[in-house]
C-alpha cells in the first residue's frame, strides 16, 4: 500500500521577494474552485494560553489523566492507543523525565504547562522528519527580534516552554533554547487554527501553505479536514492567471482597517499595504467610515489608513478629528455590541441588536463593520429565536431578513469574492425567506404562477452556489453539514419547480 504524500503542490510555485519573503504563485492558469495545494500538517496540538484539555481529542476541561504520565487525557482516548497522538509523541518524554502535571486551583482558566506541548510535538517531528524540517519548516519566519521587543511575552515563553522542556522534561541534550524559541516563533507567526470533528479548537503547522502571502481581499480559500488527519486543501476563490500571487487573509476580513492592522502588527509583525488597506474608503464600501458631525452628507475617513495615529477627515466639509477620538467612539459602540452578544440566543438579544442598528444610523456609515456585524447577528437569529422562528415570521420580518442578507452579501462580494464560506452561509440564509415570501405571495394572489416559478428558480441558483462552495468542506464540519442540508433543500425545491412547471404548462 502506497503512503499518502505529505504534500501535493499541484499548480503552484515558490517565489521570493524582499517584501514578502517566500510566497506562492500559480504556475499555470487556474479556474475558480480548482485545487492548488494538499498538505498534511507537520505537527498539530493544543493552542497556547488555554485551559485543561485532552491532549489527543482536545475536549476541554477533562478530569481524567493519562495512566502512564499523568497529563490530561480522556478515558476513551486512553483506550485508543493506535490513533493517540499523546501516547505516540510526548507521553514517553514526560514519563522518562517524570515531568509531573500540576493541578491548579479550581476555576483557573490558563494552564501554562500545556503551552509546551505543541512546540514539543514540532521538535519531535523535526527528529522524525529531518528532511521536511530542513526544507520546509526551518526557513519559515519566526520574527525573533520583533518578538523580543514584547519582553513579558518573550520571558513567559522562555520560562514556560524553553526552560521547562530543557529542565523538568530533561531535553537539554536534544534541543537548544535557541531552537525551542525559534519553534515557538514559527508557531506564533504561521500556525493555523483548526477544529476537530466535535468542534474543539487546535493548532496545525502547514509549512508549505503557511507561506501564503497575506491580502485583506484573499484569492484562495482553505479547508482543513479532521477525518483525513487534518489535511489542508487550498483552492482558488476566483480564477487566477499564471504567475499570480496566491493570497490568503491572516485576519478577519469583516474587521475594519484599524482592527486588521493591529492584529497583523501584533501577531504577524508586519503592516499590510494591500489595495484595501491603502484605500481610506476600503474599496468604496466605507467599512470604517463614521458620520461627520459637522455636515449633513459627509463621512469621516482616515487620512492615512495604515498609520496608527492618522487624523480623520470629512471629504465634504474638511472637518478633522483625531484618531484617539475615533477610537473612543468605536470602542464605546463595540462595548454596547459586546454586551448584546453576551445576552445569549433569545428574543431580547435580537430586539437589542435591532435597536443598536437603528441607533447607529446617525453615527456610522450604513456599511460600517460594526453595523455589518449586527446584521450578521440578526441574520443568524431571525428564524431561530423563540418568538421569531421561521414559521412565525410575518412577511415584513421575512423581507427584513432578505434585506439583512443582501446588505452583508454586498460587503462579502467585495472582500471575499467567489468561493467564500461566509458568502455560502449567507446565500443559504437568503434563500429561505425568499421561498417563503414567494409562496405566500402566490397564495395571496400577489404573484402569478410564472412569477412564483421565477422566484423559486432564483432561490435554486442561490442554493447551487452555496453547495458549489461548501462541497469542499469536511463533511462533519459545520459548513459540511450545512452543505448536506443545502443539497436536500436544492433537490426538494427543484422537484417543486418541475411540478409547478408542468402545472403551468
Amino acid at each position: 500500500m502506497t503512503a499518502t504524500p505529505a504534500l501535493d503542490v499541484n499548480r503552484t510555485a515558490v517565489e521570493w521577494s524582499s517584501i514578502y519573503g517566500r510566497y506562492l504563485t500559480a504556475s499555470e492558469p487556474v479556474q475558480r474552485g480548482e485545487l492548488l495545494v494538499e498538505e498534511q500538517p507537520f505537527a498539530l496540538g493544543p493552542k497556547c494560553n488555554g485551559y485543561v484539555l485532552c491532549l489527543n481529542c482536545y475536549r476541554p476541561e477533562v478530569q481524567e489523566r493519562c495512566v502512564l504520565c499523568g497529563w490530561p487525557l480522556c478515558s476513551p482516548c486512553g483506550e485508543a492507543e493506535e490513533e493517540n497522538q499523546h501516547l505516540q509523541l510526548e507521553c514517553s518524554v514526560l514519563c522518562s523525565a517524570k515531568a509531573r502535571f500540576y493541578e491548579l486551583p479550581a476555576g483557573s482558566r490558563y494552564w501554562p504547562q500545556l503551552d509546551c506541548i505543541m512546540p514539543l510535538r514540532v521538535l519531535l517531528a523535526k527528529e522524525a522528519q529531518p528532511e521536511r524540517w530542513q526544507n520546509e519548516v526551518a526557513p519559515m519566519e519566526h520574527h525573533e527580534l520583533e518578538r523580543r521587543e514584547n519582553a513579558d511575552v518573550w520571558h513567559a515563553d522562555r520560562v514556560n516552554i524553553a526552560q521547562y522542556l530543557r529542565g523538568p522534561c530533561k531535553l537539554a541534550d536534544r534541543f537548544s533554547e535557541e531552537l525551542i524559541m525559534q519553534v515557538v516563533g514559527v508557531l506564533e507567526v504561521n500556525a493555523f487554527e483548526a477544529r476537530t470533528s466535535q468542534g474543539y479548537p487546535l493548532r496545525c503547522l502547514f509549512p508549505y501553505t503557511g507561506i501564503l502571502a497575506h491580502n485583506c481581499v484573499p484569492n484562495t480559500a482553505r479547508s482543513i479536514h479532521p477525518s483525513e488527519g487534518f489535511k489542508i486543501r487550498l483552492r482558488a476563490m476566483v480564477a487566477l492567471e499564471e504567475g499570480q500571487q496566491l493570497q490568503h487573509s491572516y485576519t478577519y476580513t469583516l474587521d475594519g482597517t484599524a482592527q486588521r492592522q493591529a492584529h497583523l502588527r501584533e501577531g504577524k509583525y508586519f503592516v499590510c499595504s494591500c489595495e484595501r488597506c491603502l484605500d481610506a474608503s476600503e474599496l468604496q464600501t466605507h467599512f470604517s467610515s463614521l458620520k461627520c458631525g459637522q455636515c449633513t452628507d459627509g463621512w469621516l475617513l482616515p487620512k492615512q489608513p495604515t498609520v496608527v495615529d492618522s487624523s480623520w477627515n470629512c471629504r465634504a466639509c474638511d472637518h478633522s478629528t483625531s484618531s484617539e477620538e475615533v477610537r473612543q467612539i468605536v470602542a464605546a459602540l463595540q462595548a454596547e455590541v459586546n454586551a448584546v452578544q453576551a445576552l445569549g440566543m433569545g428574543p431580547k438579544r435580537l430586539e437589542e441588536s435591532e435597536r443598536l442598528l437603528r441607533k447607529y444610523k446617525s453615527l456610522l456609515h450604513p456599511s460600517h463593520y460594526i453595523a455589518t456585524s449586527l446584521r450578521q447577528l440578526l441574520i443568524e437569529m431571525y428564524g431561530r429565536v423563540q418568538g421569531y422562528e421561521m414559521v412565525q415570521l410575518t412577511d415584513q420580518l421575512l423581507e427584513r431578513k432578505v434585506i439583512l442578507c443582501r446588505d452583508v452579501l454586498r460587503v462579502l462580494n467585495v472582500f471575499e469574492p467567489g468561493l467564500s464560506r461566509a458568502r455560502a452561509m449567507n446565500l443559504y440564509e437568503l434563500h429561505v425567506p425568499l421561498v417563503l415570501l414567494a409562496k405566500s405571495g402566490f397564495i395571496a394572489n400577489k404573484l402569478s404562477g410564472g412569477e412564483l416559478r421565477g422566484q423559486l428558480v432564483y432561490a435554486i441558483d442561490l442554493l447551487k452556489e452555496c453547495v458549489e462552495i461548501l462541497q469542499h468542506e469536511d463533511q462533519n464540519s459545520q459548513e459540511g453539514i450545512l452543505c448536506g442540508v443545502a443539497r436536500q433543500a436544492l433537490q426538494q425545491l427543484t422537484i417543486s419547480v418541475e411540478g409547478l412547471g408542468s402545472e403551468l404548462d
